[in-house]
């Protein structure tokens, strides 16, 4: 596959299961996952969204629920999540190995109804992975795939 060019939209960190996302302007990255979140050290180390995905779930529901209610560490654009498994993204000086499709939990649904079911196919909940390199990472870095590990 060639390599394709987006951009790191946005970024939360969660201080606490089930609490809230904070929005951020940058984070580090370790061995761990994100610095300060309270997923770090699992398998799902950071958890990524698409923009226009996300849009697409909020058009077709008629909702206009911040990006922030999917739970996700950070949201890209212009670099399709789809599929990736066992592919390396590149955001700024850091690389994450996708391992898995982020599956929808109740949450969504109670954020807004059918969300849920809206987000099982194609990978519409978005994908998670773990830290190669760490580093800092901003809104508005570049984001690319590079070859599979």
């Amino acid at each position: 596959m060639t390599p394709r060019a987006g951009i790191l939209e946005q970024l939360w960190v969660k201080r606490a299961k089930r609490g809230p996302m904070d929005p951020v302007r940058e984070v580090q990255l370790d061995g761990q996952g994100i610095v300060g979140n309270a997923n770090r050290g699992g398998r799902r180390q950071v958890t990524l969204i698409e923009r226009a995905v996300w849009a697409g779930h909020m058009a077709t529901l008629g909702g206009a629920l911040d990006p922030s209610a999917r739970r996700a560490n950070l949201m890209v654009s212009g670099c399709p999540l789809a599929g990736a498994r066992g592919r390396v993204l590149r955001i700024g000086e850091c690389r994450i190995a996708i391992t898995g499709e982020t599956k929808p939990c109740e949450r969504m649904d109670e954020a807004l109804d059918g969300l849920r079911e809206r987000m099982f196919p194609a990978w519409g909940g978005g994908a998670f992975g773990h830290v190669l390199d760490g580093g800092t990472i901003r809104a508005g870095d570049v984001v690319t795939w590079e070859d599979a590990p």
